[in-house]
């Protein structure tokens, strides 16, 4: 069975909507009618309203003013007027612009990018209680992003922001006790946040509580109840999800195999751009499972996948080219492909690579580099390369081998997908 993908934290970043509160200063007329104004679609008509109160310190007139810029309502967008508008209303207390302002520095949109200065402006507002500021700022003790790393910190943050019913940070208390960040590995409570955040409808919550189920983690294993909440996800456009459903689909796990639909969510999920869903449904048009067998399209989304970096995808390339299925031979290519395969770790790529630099065939014979990969794939559990490996010993002076036997031993495998 495929090995299902589980999605870290994103954050939820968001700008807060146009104020409605109308104040009891002697400019609130134009501030009401500003606002009667924007709610008629007559944004001209707000935007000099606004402004008019806001040349009267009017904080409200002010946001409301950030938020137009902000979104281009009834003039040219400009988030550097935004965030000067939105720094305005911040120094007379104005919560929201706060929070906007510090969602621009964190960003780095209308202004420079700042995440100390953000992280200042998050914490007066999540003290307030303003549940995604705490959210926002956990996510930045997280990740050590203008403020000193702290996952403690970060996650009684989420937990203040979860409680008060925020589906991201319930999603990502979620993530903290299932990975043990700041806190002891806990399934269950893993569980438990996500299905809050689940119900809410946040599509990560989805798909990760449909993982626990797929895997038995924090709750009984379940594969229907993983394909309803991989279903919940995969509907609303996640394409992790979307990749979870086809597996189960392709493996009949939790619902009756069914191959034409384990292609068309990875269809769905390869159309997005995930590299794993590409190289899934790459198989399927290489063997013909529920879609018919079509090994150029097969070599098509290998080759997707492989320039995203994932290595299986970029070692299957190397035998369609190998081989010349799907695309005209061309066993030059094919060990570019396996040798950026070998360098993540692929052992079959390892060993393939590790031949030709030994035959000299379509590349320059190399005894050294052949040795080398056919050790390293011979410890990745190749049987074949300890034989390989000792045959090609024989014409190998001692000098050679032990320099090859060093770059086995100090080689690291590259970044992989």
């Amino acid at each position: 069975m495929k090995r299902f993908i589980h999605l870290i934290f994103c954050a939820a970043l968001l700008f807060m909507g146009l104020s409605a509160v109308f104040p009891t200063l002697s400019n609130a007329d134009d501030f009401e009618d500003g606002f009667a104004a924007y709610q008629q679609g007559d944004y001209e008509l707000a935007s000099r309203l606004f402004l008019k109160a806001a040349e009267q310190d009017h904080a409200k007139a002010m946001y409301n003013l950030g938020i137009m810029f902000s979104s281009g309502s009834g003039m040219q967008r400009d988030f550097s007027k935004a965030a000067m508008w939105f720094r305005k209303a911040a120094d007379q207390g104005s919560v929201g612009a706060q929070y906007n302002l510090a969602m621009m520095y964190a960003n780095g949109i209308g202004v420079k990018q700042d995440h100390a200065q953000a992280a200042q402006l998050y914490l007066p507002i999540a003290e307030q209680g303003l549940a995604e500021a705490q959210n926002n700022l956990a996510a930045m003790y997280e990740n050590g992003l203008g403020v000193t790393q702290n996952l403690e910190t970060a996650l009684s943050w989420y937990r203040k922001a979860a409680e008060q019913g925020l589906p991201i940070a319930q999603y990502n208390l979620g993530i903290m006790y299932a990975h043990g960040m700041g806190i002891d590995q806990d399934f269950n409570q893993a569980v438990h946040w996500y299905r809050k955040a689940a119900e809410q409808d946040n599509v990560m919550a989805q798909n990760n509580l449909g993982s626990m189920y797929n895997n038995g983690k924090g709750v009984e294993q379940d594969y229907s109840i993983a394909a309803y909440w991989y279903r919940r996800a995969a509907e609303q456009g996640f394409a992790g999800a979307q990749l979870n459903l086809g597996r189960l689909y392709e493996n009949g796990l939790g619902l009756a195999q069914d191959y034409a639909q384990a292609s068309q969510w990875y269809t769905k999920a390869a159309e997005q751009g995930l590299p794993k869903a590409q190289h899934d449904l790459a198989i399927m048009y290489a063997e013909g499972l529920g879609v018919p067998q079509n090994y150029s399209h097969a070599v098509l989304w290998y080759l997707t996948a492989a320039e995203q970096g994932y290595a299986l995808s970029q070692y299957n390339l190397g035998l369609m080219f190998d081989s010349g299925l799907g695309v005209k031979q061309d066993r030059t290519r094919a060990a570019q492909w396996y040798l950026k395969a070998a360098k993540q770790g692929v052992p079959e790529a390892q060993y393939n690579i590790a031949a030709m630099y030994e035959s000299g065939q379509d590349i320059t014979q190399d005894y050294i580099q052949a040795y080398m990969w056919f050790s390293l794939s011979a410890e990745r559990g190749i049987k074949q390369a300890v034989k390989s490996r000792d045959r090609l010993k024989s014409r190998m002076t001692q000098s050679e081998i032990q320099k090859a036997s060093k770059l086995a031993e100090d080689w690291q495998p590259s970044h992989s997908q």
